[in-house]
């Protein structure tokens, strides 16, 4: 259970949504979306844009917590607990109006399954840095 293993996984997990997060802040425009070839729609567009700068920050946070990941636990928590609650709103889409291209369903068993995983991966290793040596 290194510190290394864990900044590096989540060094990896947090250019999704930095990546991501600057792609749907075109709304309509970004690729995904402008391939469904969906109509212009101001309401949906506009909460593309509002989500994307939201899942952008959620990258950018990741990366500020990496330094100190086994003191930031509160925030650890935070951003896991989002995404957490992201995957549930995906799961929701999906027994509502069916399954989504088949990454997305992916995505949503990472959400779901390795948000509670990755919180006791940090939860340990905080525990471990904090004990007296």
């Amino acid at each position: 259970m290194s510190k290394r293993a864990l900044q590096v996984s989540m060094a990896v997990l947090g250019a999704v949504p930095l990546g991501t997060g600057i792609v749907t802040m075109f709304g309509l425009s970004d690729p995904i979306y402008a391939s469904a070839g969906l109509p212009a729609n101001a309401l949906l567009d506009s909460n593309l844009r509002f989500f994307g700068g939201l899942w952008l920050v959620l990258g950018l946070a990741v990366y500020w917590l990496l330094p100190r990941i086994e003191q930031e636990t509160v925030l650890f928590r935070a951003l896991w607990l989002m995404i957490f609650a992201g995957g549930i709103g995906r799961l929701l889409s999906m027994v509502f109006l069916g399954l989504p291209p088949l990454p997305f369903v992916g995505f949503t068993v990472l959400e779901i399954v390795g948000a509670p995983l990755f919180i006791a991966w940090q939860s340990r290793y905080a525990r471990q840095a904090a004990a007296p040596r």
